[in-house]
């Protein structure tokens, strides 16, 4: 009873210093009275609940006890009991109304706290911290960006992405100015994230208007230099490095919806060219294929320049996954297809220097030829055997009794479809290279492997009755260039001669890259 009593005393004392605090016009002179509610802090459950509404409304009136009142109320959310917590929590924005300089630190204790266990303190967190970005949305930006930058929490990062970032549209006004603030403190803040931090702030970057479909080339590039940045294109390359090839990769791959848009993978395709294909016998096994296939894709939106510098390289690397005939050399049909599409993939244009165009390549296509023709002979012959294989598997599958037997069929299957595919794709990619004035096969032509194909789109009425089809990369200027180099004779085989071209200086095959190595970067664990 006395224990009850004692509390209800409390409440009472709480209760008169809130009046006489409401009641005085000069409330900063009511200095013991708000002391009293900070002292409360330590009272009872009922007690620390009462206090936790004071505290905060009356917090501006009292900048000496300012320190005080704030380390109170954080006590307060830290409270055993659920309630006391919610209580505390839902006041925290208070602190805020009138003193907006607590903006960045009560945002930051917020964020702290949105690892919070209990559904209804996890609603009180989100709730407090919509409320601060209403009030102050710079501010509350700047420090929430400020938390991620030196905590490592991934349940902070997920609490922002499906709690906050939704909310871009009603938060971020003046629309413009606030996404460009945005954008500038994720600038900052990918000093140090990992990979799952750095996708989050690319997607949130994406969604915004500043980024959009309709945003002018500079600002898509803007986008690349900052995927290149992450990607370190600047840093000394060690193979031995597995983040710094897992991050390229990653950030390549990243890259490739800017390239369709229009961006430069200029930067990219020179650092792949100076050092990565040199050592690329030396990569991770289960990398290799993911980095020919990002460059396959990129190569059809390559700049003439960066494709006349890199071919020479992918020839000697596709030659090393082209082996002559009789030599007892394996053919990986998992690497080649997509060296080749990278070598057929770029866009050969006319103006090499003509001091080479007299120059003898015929040894080179000699060699390149005998390969590809083996390479093709050894494709026809795979393909019939996965085509048996794929009749084998169909009547495997109607006799198949259990789920997991008809799961690995499914799983063969798949697979021999793209064996199918990438046998085929090798066959059409080659078959421009032995003419004697090829054409250039283009993006569209050839469906990558490992991508589903896409369904062509419904001719046009003009095309449907006979009118006159635009130009394209199957009947446009590519076509109209190999007609005339036929008919003055052309030079042997121009696109391998292109390519062949740097090679009789020694090409980049035998460097290998020296010099001060990339150090370890982020928080001690693999961001890739």
């Amino acid at each position: 009873m006395a224990d009850a009593s004692e509390d209800a005393k409390d409440i009472e004392k709480l209760y008169e210093y809130g009046e006489r605090l409401n009641e005085a016009k000069d409330k900063s002179q009511n200095v013991e009275d708000y002391k009293g509610i900070i002292d409360a802090a330590k009272g009872s459950i009922k007690a620390k609940q009462l206090t936790a509404q004071l505290i905060p409304r009356f917090f501006k009136f009292f900048p000496d006890l300012s320190d005080a009142a704030v380390d109170s109320h954080l006590d307060l959310c830290e409270e055993e009991e659920l309630g006391v917590r919610v209580q505390a929590i839902r006041g925290l924005p208070l602190f805020c109304k009138d003193t907006p300089e607590y903006v960045s630190k009560i945002v930051d204790i917020l964020a702290q706290l949105l690892t919070a266990e209990e559904n209804v303190e996890r609603d009180a967190v989100h709730k407090a911290l919509l409320s601060l970005l209403r009030q102050d949305v710079k501010a509350s930006l700047t420090g929430l960006f400020k938390h991620i930058m030196t905590v490592d929490d991934p349940n902070t990062d997920e609490n922002l992405r499906e709690k906050v970032f939704p909310l871009k549209a009603e938060l971020l006004k003046p629309q413009e100015q606030m996404e460009r603030h945005i954008t500038n403190l994720i600038k900052k803040s990918l000093e140090d994230v990992t990979g799952a931090e750095f996708k989050m702030f690319m997607d949130f970057l994406k969604s915004l208007t500043l980024f959009g479909e309709k945003a002018p080339p500079e600002r898509v590039q803007e986008l690349i230099e900052i995927i290149e940045g992450q990607a370190d294109l600047d840093a000394q390359f060690y193979v031995s490095d597995g983040d710094h090839i897992d991050r390229l990769i990653s950030c390549l791959y990243m890259a490739l919806p800017f390239f369709v848009r229009g961006a430069s993978n200029s930067k990219f395709l020179n650092y792949l060219n100076k050092h990565i294909i040199p050592v690329f016998d030396e990569l991770p096994e289960e990398r290799k294929l993911d980095l020919l296939k990002n460059l396959a894709e990129s190569s059809p939106y390559s700049a003439p320049q960066d494709s006349r510098q890199i071919l020479p390289s992918v020839v000697q690397l596709l030659k090393k996954y082209m082996p002559r005939r009789k030599t007892g050399e394996e053919t990986n049909f998992t690497y080649a297809p997509n060296a080749t599409n990278s070598l057929c993939g770029y866009k050969i244009v006319t103006g090499q220097p003509s001091d080479r165009l007299g120059e003898d390549f015929s040894e080179y296509y000699k060699d390149f030829t005998e390969r590809m023709t083996h390479v093709e002979e050894l494709a026809r012959a795979t393909m019939k055997k996965l085509t048996q294989g794929m009749a084998e598997h169909n009547k495997a599958m109607a006799a198949a009794k259990t789920d997991e037997a008809k799961d690995n069929i499914k799983t063969q299957k798949q697979n021999t479809t793209t064996g199918l595919r990438t046998c085929n794709n090798i066959l059409a990619m080659t078959q421009p290279l032995h003419s004697k004035s090829p054409s250039f096969i283009g993006d569209k032509r050839i469906n990558l492997s490992w991508k589903e194909a896409t369904k062509p789109s419904v001719p046009s009425t003009a095309t449907a009755a006979g009118g006159k089809r635009p130009a394209s990369t199957t009947n446009g200027p590519s076509n109209a260039g190999a007609k005339k180099g036929r008919g003055a004779g052309g030079l042997q085989n121009q696109l391998v001669n292109r390519a062949l071209e740097g090679l009789s200086h020694g090409g980049r095959s035998g460097m290998r890259g020296r010099g001060r190595g990339w150090g370890g970067r982020g928080r001690g664990r693999g961001h890739w």
